[in-house]
């Protein structure tokens, strides 16, 4: 599954968008069902990942690490995820461009993700439906956290 989209953080430039989006924190934050996220490194982080699929709980043991950060420019990472009890992997790219515009910085960012195993075999157009809805939810906390209502929560 690909997604991708353009998010605008008004009166913010481009440095400032992007110091806050590498940090792991922040950016955890902004993701609802993740929790114990864990600094390994500089780049490396481990985390917890629970969420809901067509009324099934999933709990995830995830990992991430940071695969590029190109101040002001851009950054990316590759996320890896075991499920508890069910066979199966996640395995996720994420990168985001920061441009200029209109007085502020637009993020452009692609999330490419694939789910195996059990885990898969739920259905793409159900997974596809939890992932479109994830999106959305990630996209008003970050918006939230930039512009000050209700910072993103600790993960």
């Amino acid at each position: 599954m690909k997604f991708s989209g353009e998010l605008l953080v008004a009166g913010t430039p481009r440095e400032a968008v992007f110091d806050k989006l590498k940090d792991a924190r922040f950016f955890a934050g902004c993701i609802e069902g993740v929790h114990d996220l864990v600094e390994i490194s500089p780049t490396q982080y481990t985390a917890m990942f629970e969420t809901k699929i067509a009324y099934i709980k999933f709990k995830f043991e995830v990992s991430v690490e940071l695969t590029k950060a190109d101040s002001p420019d851009s950054i990316a990472a590759k996320i890896e995820g075991k499920p508890h009890g069910i066979v199966g992997r996640l395995s996720a790219i994420s990168s985001a461009n920061f441009v200029e515009k209109d007085g502020g910085t637009a993020i452009q960012y692609v999330v490419e993700a694939n789910l195996t195993g059990r885990l898969g075999s739920i259905g793409q157009p159900v997974l596809k439906s939890k992932a479109k809805e994830m999106e959305k939810q990630f996209v008003q906390n970050l918006r939230a956290g930039f512009e000050g209502k209700g910072e993103a929560r600790a993960p």
